[in-house]
């Protein structure tokens, strides 16, 4: 091809669609080239097809328990094929709209395997032909992909990630052991929990969520738990092996050696950049899992970037993907960076909502930071009573000095949309005070973050004094 591109884009997901659009808001001339669908692994097996269905196992397990809110449904059931029929909708829909977004940007696509062969080249293989792309700059955006650990039995079927559970064929899975407590297990667990599979939870770390606050993991654990599934922690798996009732999982746990049988196995312990495809022989692209990149997001080979999950250390996360794009493609345009990548709110979309942002009182600790930190129990709040949330709570972190936010952890319903509000309160600089001082609506969510902030100081209206407590 004879077009030479400012900008050649490998991968279309958050990070790689993104770096595109703003390349050519920017007036650039750009390409990208994309084979696992536009949007990438959030729109086409993450974030989006998990929060739908997500959203379908809460409505059933309502519906199964709505008596008591004076609504009689007799034989609630579920279709596992309509509710992927329905899910892939809502994704095709989506990813046409990236597809739109693109051709409107004036974007050239190319539907292939894309690698960076040298400094402003790309090949790229479609299934008809192999060609070749030349551009002054190239950007990586190319994601990750589910690890698989070294346990014996991990080939055997049944034995799946959550790519298989989200894009794969429908799984009416009745019984499932998930191998990892982090934020793909834990909502994992969530869903078939409330679609009343019998659901087992292990995790090596002493704690679900063990790279949160102690606090979430451990009230985590016990709302699962109400919802009828296990959990083990501190616990290491052994292997997996076929038994005449499925698959049975090995492990030891606290208590010695233990076992359980289901009929899937989800590997749920995190997830490996997807480099090894896309550096051609000869690149000297320095990675350390995941490509090295600098403050501009430049690799180790000047005018190739990299952002996303496929970045060395990098939060695997789509708005950090999105983030990083903007200002990757603002500091190749000569421009100051848009966004602030020192607030990255982390959200769970568990029953309750987890959220967090900033610093945690562990986290300050460890930095040296003094803090002192104040909470509200969402258990007693009318939203949470009235929509049927369980435990919960609203934890704000301030500095012991200054009083200014500096970070919140946030388990209650809505948590994913209110932590929000703390993250800009802590750009801003807001000290509690500040903080209260804002009228928030009644009844809402929001107002746990009032009661948080004005039990500070032993003012919060609807918790009762401490002496009144002893």
């Amino acid at each position: 091809m004879s077009k030479k591109y400012d900008l050649i884009v490998i991968g279309g997901g958050p990070g790689g669609y993104v770096s595109a659009i703003r390349g050519a808001q920017e007036g650039m001339s750009v390409a990208l080239v994309d084979k696992g669908g536009l949007g990438g692994t959030c729109l086409n097996r993450g974030c989006i097809p998990t929060k739908f269905i997500l959203h379908v196992a809460n409505l059933y397990r309502e519906f199964s328990h709505s008596e008591s809110l004076g609504i009689t449904a007799d034989n609630i059931s579920y279709d596992i094929g309509k509710i992927h029929l329905k899910k892939e909708g809502i994704v095709a829909k989506l990813r046409d709209g990236v597809g739109g977004l693109l051709n409107a940007n004036n974007i050239d696509v190319f539907d292939g395997l894309g690698k960076v062969i040298a400094p402003g080249k790309v090949g790229v293989s479609t299934e008809s032909e192999i060609f070749e792309l030349e551009g002054e700059k190239i950007l990586l955006a190319v994601g990750a992909y589910p690890i698989i650990p070294p346990i014996p039995g991990v080939d055997l079927p049944g034995v799946i990630t959550s790519n298989a559970l989200l894009e794969g064929e429908p799984q009416d899975i009745k019984s499932l052991v998930i191998i990892g407590g982090g934020v793909i297990g834990v909502e994992m667990a969530s869903i078939y929990a409330d679609l009343g599979a019998k659901v087992t939870v292990i995790e090596a770390a002493g704690r679900l969520l063990p790279l949160l606050d102690s606090e979430i993991g451990q009230s985590l654990a016990m709302s699962l738990k109400a919802r009828g599934a296990a959990v083990y922690t501190s616990a290491t798996v052994k292997e997996i092996v076929k038994s005449d009732d499925g698959l049975q999982v090995n492990f030891e746990g606290k208590d010695g050696d233990k076992s359980v049988v289901s009929d899937k196995v989800l590997l749920a312990i995190g997830r490996r950049p997807n480099i090894e495809h896309v550096i051609g022989e000869g690149l000297d692209i320095k990675t350390d899992r995941g490509i090295i990149v600098n403050d501009k997001f430049e690799t180790s080979v000047p005018g190739i970037y990299a952002v996303g999950d496929c970045v060395s250390g990098a939060t695997q996360l789509a708005h950090v993907a999105h983030a990083q794009a903007t200002n990757a493609v603002c500091m190749m345009a000569g421009k100051a960076p848009e966004m602030d990548l020192s607030l990255v709110p982390n959200c769970i979309y568990t029953e309750p909502e987890i959220a967090t942002v900033g610093l945690s009182p562990d986290a300050a600790k460890k930095l040296g930071i003094e803090v002192k930190t104040s909470k509200y129990l969402m258990s007693g709040h009318g939203k949470t009573m009235l929509e049927g949330h369980g435990r919960g709570f609203v934890k704000l972190v301030f500095d012991a000095e200054t009083e200014f936010i500096v970070g919140a952890q946030l388990m209650c319903g809505r948590a994913t949309d209110i932590v929000g509000e703390i993250a800009t309160a802590i750009r801003a600089k807001y000290t509690a005070a500040e903080l209260s001082s804002i009228i928030r609506p009644h009844p809402s969510f929001s107002e746990g973050i009032t009661e948080a902030v004005e039990n500070l100081h032993g003012k919060a209206v609807h918790v009762a004094p401490a002496k009144a407590r002893k």
